[in-house]
C-alpha cells in the first residue's frame, strides 16, 4: 500500500527578502500537505527554515556553523499539524544561506535512511536566491556545491529548486543574483534536479509539485513500421486530466472504542421477481436488457462475447504525412509518450533515427494502436518526434489520438464577408477590434507569459482542496470567498484594464451596444436588422423586412418539407435545423421546385408576388449559408424558363423590384461581380416572333 512512499524535505527560505511572498509560500506548501493527507497519506514530509534568526539543527551542536537554519518539523508522516504549521511560518530577520539549509536537509536524509536505502527522497529548495552564500573553507563555490550535488546523486535523492523573482527590487545586488543562478544550474546539470524561476504567485502555485504520480507503462511491445522491421517501444501517459478526489460514503454509527472501523458505507442491492416480490433472484438467474425504442431486448453474456470485437495487441504504422496536414484542434483526449526500449541499445538508436528524419522531413506518422489483448476499443493517432537537444534525455515521439468519421461534428457557420458591404465594420472599427484583441495577449513581448499551461493550476480544485481541509477543521464552516490569487486566473488582470483603457473606450465609442432579445432557437440565427443607409437591394427592401419579421413567429416545430400555405417559415425553419447536414442542400432544392411552381401555375401573375418573396428568402439563405452559386444559376435557369413560355412578364416583375444575383460583395464565393448583377434583369430581352 506504500509502494510509493515518498520522503520530503521542504527548505523554504524565511529571510526578509520572502516577507512579500511568504503568504503565497503558506499557501502552496499547505495545500501540497493537504494533497498529501487525501491521495499519499504514508509519505512523510520535514520542514526546514533558514534566514530564521534562531538556530536549531543538529549539525550546530556536531560541526557547528550553518547559523540560522531551523529544522522546524523532522520527517515524519504527514498530518494535519504539519497543514497548520505550514499556514503560519514565521518571518526571519536575516539573510538565508541556501546550501547550509541543503546541506542540513541532506544530513537528515542520509541519517535517516543511509547509503543503502534506496527510497524516494526529494529535497525541494524554494527562495529568491537574492542573498550572498557563505565562501567555501576548501576550494571555490562552484566546488562546494559540485560535491554536494555528487553526494545527493550517490544517496538517490532528487531536487526541485523553485526561484521566486518577481519585480526585483531596485537594490538587488545584480552580481550576487547571477553567482546564485550559476550555483543552482550546477545541481541541475550534476543531479537529478529541477530549476524553476516564477514571476507570480500563479505560476508558484502550479511550479510546485503536489502530487506524486509514479509513471506506469500503457503498452510495452513492437511499434511494427512492417512485417519485418518492429522497434521495441514503451508507451506512457504524457499528461492526464486531474479529477476530484472520490468521496466515499462514510457513517458514524460505528462505536467509538472500535479502533479498526473503517466507517465505510457499503452498498448492496436485492433482484425480485416482478410476479412475486418475495422472490429474490440469484445472479444465474439474471440477464441483461438493453432497450430498443419501446421494447427491452435481453442479450446473454455468451451473445455479447460473440459479437465483441477481440483484436490483438498491437501498435502498426499506416503510413506517413506532411505535419501540415494534422491540424491541432484534430487531438483528442490525453498525451502519450513513446520512448525506446529502455534496456535495447538498437531500438534507441531506431528511434532517434526515425524520430530525426521526420523532423527533418516535417513529418508525422500515423499509428493503429491496441494497447491490450481483447481491448474493446482501437484508437487511430499520430505520433510526432521529439528531438532532444540534451544529452542524458533520448530521442522520443508524442502520440495523439485522431479523431474517426463519427467523433468531428460539422458545425456551418457562415463568414462576415458573406454579408452586405453595410453589415460590416469600417476601418475605424477594424482598427479598434484589433487593437483590443492584440491587447489580450497572454504573452506580450519583454513580459513573462501570464498563465503559463506548466504553472497554472486548475483554480476549481485548487478551491476545493482549500475548502476541505476548512472543513475538516470546522464541519459547519460556510464556502470561503475566492481566494485573491485564484482570482486573478479567473478575473480580468486589473492592470492590464488599466494600462489600456484607451483602447477599450476606442471600441466602444465605434460600436454601438444593444441588448440581444431572447429569441427562439430556430430563428437566433435569421433575425438580424437592415443597417441603416444601406443602398443594396433597397428595391426588395419592403419585402426582405417582411421575410425578416415574419421569422419572429417561426415554429420551433422541425419541418421535413415546404408546403404551400408558409413556403418562406417553412424554408427558413428547414435551414435552421442542425440535426443533420442534408437540410441546408433539401430546403433549396425544394424552395427552388415550389417557385417554379408558383410562376408556372400563375394567371395573370396573381402567384408573381409570392414567388418573388420566396425568391428574396432564398437569396438571402443562400448568402447565409454561402451558396451563391445555388441561387445564381437557378436565376439565370428561372429567366430563361420564362422566355421559354411567353413568361417575360415575370422578368420585369423582378426587375421592377430590383431583386438581383448575389454579387461577390454579399458573397466571396460568389463569381458575379457587382456591374453584372446589376445590369441582370435590366438588359433588352429579344422580342419573340
Amino acid at each position: 500500500m506504500a509502494r510509493n512512499k515518498e520522503t520530503l524535505l521542504l527548505l523554504l527560505d524565511v529571510g526578509p527578502s520572502m516577507h512579500s511572498v511568504l503568504p503565497e509560500v503558506e499557501k502552496v506548501c499547505s495545500l501540497l500537505a493537504g494533497k498529501k493527507l487525501i491521495y499519499s497519506k504514508y509519505d512523510e514530509v520535514g520542514v526546514i527554515l533558514f534566514g530564521t534568526e534562531d538556530t536549531k539543527n543538529e549539525l550546530t551542536k556536531e560541526v557547528g556553523g550553518y547559523q540560522h537554519v531551523v529544522v522546524l518539523r523532522d520527517t515524519k508522516v504527514v498530518d494535519g499539524d504539519l497543514v497548520e504549521a505550514l499556514q503560519q511560518l514565521p518571518r526571519g530577520t536575516c539573510d538565508g544561506d541556501y546550501l547550509d539549509a541543503i546541506i542540513v536537509g541532506m544530513d537528515i536524509l542520509i541519517k535517516k535512511f543511509g547509503e543503502t536505502d534506496k527510497k524516494k527522497k526529494r529535497i525541494c529548495l524554494i527562495t529568491n536566491a537574492l542573498c550572498p552564500i557563505k565562501d567555501s573553507f576548501e576550494g571555490t563555490k562552484e566546488d562546494q556545491v559540485i560535491t554536494i550535488a555528487e553526494q545527493m546523486a550517490k544517496h538517490g535523492m532528487g531536487m526541485e529548486s523553485i526561484v521566486v523573482r518577481g519585480r526585483l527590487a531596485g537594490d538587488a545586488n545584480k552580481r550576487i543574483m547571477e553567482e546564485n543562478d550559476v550555483l543552482l544550474n550546477i545541481f541541475s546539470q550534476k543531479t537529478c534536479a529541477k530549476l524553476v524561476y516564477v514571476e507570480s504567485p500563479i505560476s508558484l502555485f502550479g511550479a510546485l509539485r503536489t502530487r506524486n504520480i509514479s509513471p506506469v507503462t500503457i503498452f510495452r511491445g513492437d511499434l511494427e513500421l512492417s512485417s519485418k522491421m518492429k522497434i521495441k517501444v514503451w508507451v506512457y501517459k504524457k499528461t492526464s486530466e486531474e479529477k476530484f478526489p472520490t468521496l466515499k460514503k462514510y457513517s458514524d454509527k460505528a462505536p467509538p472504542t472500535d479502533k479498526f472501523a473503517t466507517h465505510e458505507v457499503k452498498v448492496d442491492y436485492e433482484y425480485r421477481s416482478v410476479e412475486d416480490t418475495s422472490k429474490v433472484v440469484p445472479p444465474e438467474g439474471r440477464i441483461k436488457g438493453y432497450r430498443y425504442g419501446p421494447q427491452v431486448v435481453p442479450i446473454a453474456p455468451s451473445e455479447w462475447d460473440a459479437v465483441k470485437f477481440k483484436p490483438e495487441k498491437s501498435v502498426k504504422l499506416l503510413g506517413f504525412t506532411d505535419a501540415k496536414n494534422i491540424l491541432r484542434h484534430y487531438y483528442m483526449k490525453d498525451v502519450n509518450v513513446f520512448i525506446a526500449d529502455p534496456g535495447n541499445t538498437r531500438a534507441i538508436l531506431a528511434v532517434s533515427a526515425l524520430a530525426r528524419a521526420m523532423k527533418e522531413k516535417n513529418k508525422v506518422a500515423i499509428v493503429r494502436c491496441v494497447w491490450r489483448n481483447g481491448q474493446g476499443s482501437v484508437v487511430v493517432g499520430v505520433l510526432t518526434p521529439n528531438v532532444s537537444d540534451k544529452d542524458n534525455t533520448r530521442d522520443s515521439f508524442y502520440f495523439n489520438v485522431l479523431p474517426f468519421a463519427e467523433d468531428v461534428r460539422e458545425f456551418q457557420f457562415p463568414s462576415f464577408n458573406n454579408f452586405l458591404v453595410s453589415w460590416q465594420p469600417n476601418e475605424q472599427q477594424q482598427e479598434a477590434a484589433d487593437n483590443l484583441v492584440k491587447m489580450l495577449d497572454l504573452a506580450p513581448s519583454g513580459k513573462e507569459e501570464a498563465l503559463q499551461p506548466n504553472f497554472t493550476p486548475n483554480p476549481v480544485l485548487e478551491r476545493f482542496y482549500r475548502y476541505l481541509e476548512l472543513k475538516s477543521k470546522q464541519p459547519d464552516a460556510a464556502v470561503p470567498p475566492l481566494d485573491e490569487t485564484l482570482k486573478k486566473m479567473t478575473e480580468p488582470d486589473p492592470e492590464v484594464l488599466s494600462q489600456n483603457k484607451s483602447v477599450i473606450d476606442a471600441f466602444r465609442r465605434n460600436f454601438e451596444l444593444k441588448e440581444n432579445p431572447k429569441l427562439k432557437k430556430s430563428t437566433r440565427r435569421f433575425l438580424q436588422e437592415k443597417p441603416s443607409g444601406s443602398k443594396e437591394g433597397e428595391g426588395c427592401g419592403d419585402i426582405a423586412a417582411q421575410s425578416v419579421d415574419s421569422i419572429k413567429d417561426t415554429s420551433v416545430v422541425k419541418v421535413e418539407n415546404i408546403g404551400n400555405l408558409t413556403p418562406v417559415q417553412d424554408f427558413e425553419n428547414m435551414m435552421s435545423r442542425r440535426d443533420g447536414p442534408e437540410w441546408i442542400g433539401k430546403a433549396i432544392k425544394d424552395m427552388k421546385k415550389r417557385i417554379f411552381d408558383l410562376v408556372e401555375d400563375s394567371f395573370e401573375g396573381d402567384n408573381y408576388p409570392k414567388a418573388l418573396e420566396c425568391l428574396v428568402a432564398l437569396r438571402k439563405g443562400c448568402i447565409l449559408e454561402q451558396e451563391p452559386k445555388h441561387f445564381n444559376d437557378f436565376l439565370h435557369h428561372l429567366c430563361k424558363f420564362c422566355q421559354k413560355n411567353n413568361l417575360n412578364c415575370f422578368c420585369e416583375f423582378l426587375a421592377s423590384k430590383e431583386l438581383t444575383l448575389i454579387s461577390k460583395t454579399e458573397a466571396i464565393d460568389s463569381e458575379v461581380t457587382d456591374d453584372e448583377a446589376r445590369s441582370f434583369l435590366v438588359k433588352s430581352e429579344p422580342k419573340t416572333e
